[in-house]
């Protein structure tokens, strides 16, 4: 479904991404992981189209994102549906209309069939009782599955998901991955899930990519990456502490720091 070539990418004068290419298959789940810093959610505002890259393609069904005028590029973005890291919901409004907003806005359906999908939507991700509460009111785990029933709001082909495990108690946590493997299955999505919550992404995922400093350290099926030869991908996989990525900053010998002063 998405086609990244030869993609590179730098903010300042830092190399984000340096020539990297990867292919997300239609109706499965594909993680992107690696360290805090790697760009991951980098990687979704370019599939979206929100930035644009130094060079390289990105092809979403055979359109090229950054080719497409605006309101080409408005008209691709219907089709995808986007979980922000935070939730993003709008504070002043309450949990039905914030999934109602982007259906009003698109389309010019009746209030009946709005709220007709609006608790469909709901339904789904099981809050159809807190359609009228404000997000203040809100559970950290109960706001991100609101804010995951608003990225159905359109019935999106695909769905991107920016860090949705991060600060969740472990009942939500285990809720979070059970609805997106369910919704994934159910609906036929794609599903683009960034995250560096090991255990939880393999678990459901289909595929994964590793990234780091730029370049794609690692790639497979959970399976796959579990035996992998690669220290660096051992090493974030079972979370050691030490290995490729040393436990130390770089410094001077201890003894010769201690002594410096003496």
């Amino acid at each position: 479904m998405i086609s990244i070539r030869n993609l590179t990418f730098s903010h300042g004068n830092r190399k984000i991404f340096d020539n990297i290419s990867l292919d997300i298959m239609p109706h499965k789940i594909t993680a992107i992981m690696g360290p805090s810093g790697t760009g991951k959610t980098t990687l979704l505002k370019l599939i979206g189209g929100q930035i644009k890259p130094d060079s390289g393609t990105i092809l979403i069904d055979q359109e090229n994102v950054h080719a497409l005028s605006r309101s080409k590029l408005f008209t691709l973005r219907k089709k995808m549906g986007m979980l922000f890291q935070s939730g993003a919901l709008l504070t002043d409004m309450s949990v039905y209309d914030n999934i109602a907003f982007p259906i009003r806005e698109h389309t010019k359906l009746p209030e009946s069939m709005i709220r007709t999908l609006v608790l469909m939507k709901l339904n789904a991700v099981g809050l159809r009782g807190a359609r009228n509460l404000m997000p203040s009111e809100l559970s950290g785990g109960m706001a991100r599955r609101v804010a995951m029933a608003r990225a159905l709001a359109l019935d999106p082909n695909m769905i991107m998901y920016d860090e949705p495990f991060t600060g969740q108690d472990p009942i939500s946590l285990g809720v979070l991955v059970k609805l997106i493997q369910t919704l994934n299955q159910t609906l036929g999505l794609t599903s683009i899930v960034v995250s560096h919550d090991v255990q939880e992404t393999a678990e459901i995922a289909d595929y994964i990519y590793l990234l780091s400093e730029g370049k794609i350290a690692g790639q497979g099926t959970p399976e796959e990456l579990s035996h992998s030869e690669s220290a660096w991908v051992q090493q974030f996989m079972q979370a050691k502490a030490d290995g490729p990525v040393p436990f130390h900053y770089p410094a001077n010998d201890f003894t010769t720091d201690l002594l410096a002063n003496n």
